[in-house]
């Protein structure tokens, strides 16, 4: 008994995505007949996988995780062995929990939200297709299963992105994303057929150990294959200048955007989590990810200050923090990058389902903005006290910021975020504005507080398997850190002056180029085919005060 129950939690990963792929694909070509028995079927799976997830959660800490292997089949031409088996380590056990509880809120969601449609069987049949192969995309621990299942996730939500094909923009977006994420197969089928070639393993555990052979002098071979999966991973993550398509399949229905935005998106972050090792080797790839990750931080942050769609907006938010995640990976902080998942999630699906309500907060009378002080001095202000706060917290949490110059930029950002929350007490004239900014200073030090504390806290958890790799030293790599530091004081000052800024005639046109998206977008249009219609037209001029808010598609 006791040995059977050292697989429970293999046991338990391995369903988590079946009663999902059956009502799929067995019992979902009928589904249209009776759409409201399908979708308590599929509301029922998506509660198996979530009752499914946490069992394994308590099976793992229980020390019942043995992996296991189901299936095996030797592949030809030294491509190595494909296996149904699972990985049983905390990373999927985090994500299998995540994905697991957004599933159940995007399906329960979905009853109500298609309620009536003429093809609501069909949606809630490539929905569970959808989530049944970004579980499987989970669990598994062999790369050729994990390819498999990567496809056929891009496939079945392709589907869901393309469900209105009334719609042009929402076909055109499905167009895009399809051209872009079969070059992310391509590129993740040569990585894998390169690493299984060099390092003679098939399963993502067996990447470290076989590293060690090459005392960190690695062939050619793995080089290109660290190359291609951060490729794969920046076009599965739409980053810059490949985003156009995250932001334009907001004509989707809203519990695609909400399993998007606080799920499949992920994808990519999630492949180089798993393969970390290797990525850790190479200083390129790591390079890559950082400076691709603060571009698009960078762009979609201005994009977004000049969006005027709340849906669309929150797509360009989700593209910079991708683009976070991605650069924490980069930068070697792998368990930050988990615990940024995870907290993103959670927000962005709230975010998407109730983005209708949204509206409601811009037509609430605001307070008038004091003239005390100077924008620049109050942000200067705001971001000293920050900084003080944040490396004085995070040094009691035991956080080594001298020993790793990474950590001192994660210390800035982290500041820039806080000075972000008490800004509004410096701006807003009011009786008792110390009271006001004091009572927003001991919040933002509870805020400050409660992330070093999960930082240590997934530490603990995932820093076996995910150790932090500190970041080369060396002109090149100390040179992008001050620039992902300067970006993010850049963007707290624009956001300040921005009403200044846009009285000078040449940051009014920047601003329209920027609301435009710099017309990237356009070349992929072209690529795709012709025929489909422009986003957005072109904008004459949008000051700020004139920012319509109240645009919101639900």
């Amino acid at each position: 008994m006791t040995d059977k129950l050292a697989y429970l939690v293999s046991a338990l990963m391995l369903v988590t995505p079946w009663p999902l792929l059956a009502t799929g694909l067995i019992l979902g070509f009928g589904a249209n007949r009776h759409p409201r028995f399908y979708r308590k079927l599929v509301s029922g799976s998506a509660l198996f996988a979530l009752l499914a997830a946490i069992g394994s959660a308590f099976a793992y800490a229980a020390g019942w995780r043995h992996p296991a292997t189901y299936f095996s089949l030797e592949l030809p031409h030294g491509l190595g062995v494909f296996e149904i088996n699972t990985d049983v380590d905390p990373l999927t056990i985090t994500m299998l929990l995540l994905v697991a509880f957004v599933g159940v809120i995007v399906t329960r969601f979905a009853t109500t939200y298609m309620d009536g449609d003429p093809r609501e069987g069909d949606f809630h049949r490539w929905l569970a297709l959808t989530l049944g192969s970004f579980f499987t995309l989970i669990v598994v621990g062999n790369l050729w299963a994990f390819l498999v299942s990567w496809v056929a996730t891009s496939l079945f939500l392709h589907e869901l992105l393309a469900f209105y094909k009334e719609r042009p923009l929402a076909v055109l977006a499905a167009r895009k994303k399809y051209l872009l994420h079969r070059l992310a197969d391509v590129s993740l089928l040569s990585a894998i057929v390169l690493i299984v070639r060099d390092l003679h393993t098939s399963d993502f555990s067996g990447i470290g150990p076989s590293l060690l052979a090459y005392h960190g002098s690695l062939p050619g071979g793995l080089f290109v294959a660290g190359g291609l999966i951060v490729f794969a991973a920046i076009l599965k993550s739409a980053q810059f200048p490949f985003h156009g398509w995250l932001i334009q399949v907001m004509e989707a229905p809203t519990p695609v955007s909400a399993l998007l935005h606080a799920g499949i998106i992920y994808t990519g972050a999630f492949l180089v989590l798993r393969v970390s090792p290797l990525l850790s080797f190479e200083n390129g790839a790591r390079d890559a990810l950082v400076f691709v990750g603060l571009l698009s931080i960078g762009l979609t942050s201005l994009m977004m200050i000049t969006e005027t769609n709340i849906k669309e907006s929150l797509a360009y938010s989700t593209c910079a923090q991708m683009g976070f995640m991605l650069m924490e990976c980069g930068l070697g902080l792998y368990t930050v990058a988990v615990m940024h998942i995870l907290s993103h999630s959670v927000y962005k699906a709230h975010a998407f389902l109730s983005s209708g309500s949204v509206v409601d907060h811009f037509r609430a009378p605001s307070l008038p903005k004091a003239s005390i002080l100077p924008s620049l001095l109050r942000a200067l202000f705001g971001l000293g006290v920050g900084t003080g706060m944040t490396f004085a917290i995070g040094s009691a949490f035991g956080v080594a910021f001298g020993q790793e110059p990474a950590l001192i930029v994660l210390g800035i950002i982290l500041s820039v975020a806080i000075s972000r929350l008490m800004l509004p007490a410096l701006d807003m004239q009011h009786a008792g504005t110390a009271r006001l900014f004091l009572e927003t200073g001991v919040m933002s030090a509870g805020v400050c507080t409660a992330y070093f504390g999960l930082h240590r806290l997934f530490d603990a958890f995932l820093g076996s398997l995910l150790p932090t790799v500190p970041f080369p030293q060396t002109l090149f790599q100390v040179f992008l850190l001050a620039a992902v530091a300067l970006t993010f004081f850049a963007l707290l000052l624009i956001q300040q002056l921005l009403p200044r800024i846009l009285e000078r005639p040449l940051w009014r046109a920047v601003y329209v180029h920027l609301s435009n998206g710099l017309y990237i977008d356009i070349l992929i249009e072209r690529l795709v085919g012709p025929g489909g219609p422009s986003p957005k037209k072109p904008l004459q001029e949008t000051p700020l005060s004139k920012t319509r808010h109240s645009e919101v598609l639900s």
